[in-house]
């Protein structure tokens, strides 16, 4: 997202935020390197990802919205959320069996392994939303924010509970009609006040639940998000802004079908 408040220019979109939740998903299960976890800093190991059926291609984790630098670059790989009761996804190190099947049995065990994560160490955690037409989208700023021993005591505790829902939350779904609009208003807005390498978000283009888009180095100017450039464009944008932000809430992702 393109806030005042929250965006610092970065090298790339969603690299370490996708890549904190790799390690979390490392002793999920399965053997798929998960893609863009090669460079450095704390998140950088490319680790295990939950093999997943394909069933599109995620957006990766976009850092829209929030402040820390280096939050950018696309981590996407297969959704494997395309349908209700899809997925074997990660039950191969936990020696579950297959994911749930059905929605109201797979709503249930989100919900479930939601709740082991707030009860070890993520409380602010946000139950997944499951659509009619079976992606799941999930809290995962949550779990990128959380240190690497909370990480880890959520992995132990809770990594046959999200095997058995299918819960992937490095694999966002692509992102949907109304919030690519509503992404697409903003930055043209963005580009008419002054940054006219903003560029149009489109489905592949990561984003962050409940915090829009992403912004790449490119796109933000000399100085970054305390520049009078940056500043008066957020400015004159701010209700465009808001409603990316709004589109791209737990709430709002939930109607997408």
């Amino acid at each position: 997202m393109r806030n005042a408040t929250h965006v610092a220019a970065r090298p790339g979109r969603a690299r370490p935020a996708c890549c904190a939740v790799a390690l979390l998903l490392a002793g999920w299960a399965g053997s798929v390197l998960l893609a863009g976890c090669a460079s450095g800093g704390p998140g950088s190991l490319a680790v295990p990802a939950a093999a997943q059926p394909a069933a599109g291609t995620a957006a990766g984790q976009g850092s829209a919205g929030q402040g820390s630098a280096g939050q950018g670059s696309a981590g996407q790989g297969s959704a494997g959320q395309g349908g209700a009761g899809q997925g074997d996804a990660g039950q191969g190190s936990a020696g579950q069996g297959s994911a749930v099947q059905g929605g109201a049995g797979r709503a249930a065990a989100l919900h479930q392994a939601a709740q082991c994560i707030r009860q070890h160490g993520i409380p602010s955690y946000a139950d997944p939303v499951l659509t009619s037409g079976g992606r799941v989208y999930s809290d995962s700023r949550s779990i990128q924010d959380a240190s690497q021993a909370t990480i880890d005591a959520v992995r132990q505790a809770c990594g046959a509970l999200a095997a058995r829902a299918g819960l992937s939350p490095a694999d966002e779904p692509p992102a949907p009609p109304q919030l690519v609009e509503a992404g697409v208003r903003a930055a043209q807005c963005m580009r008419a006040h002054g940054l006219p390498n903003d560029a149009d978000p489109s489905a592949r283009t990561p984003y962050t639940p409940g915090h829009g888009f992403g912004m790449t180095a490119s796109e933000v100017p000399a100085g970054g998000k305390a520049s009078p450039v940056f500043q008066r464009a957020a400015q004159a944008c701010r209700s465009l802004l808001d409603a990316e932000i709004r589109a791209s809430t737990l709430a709002s992702l939930g109607h997408d079908g």
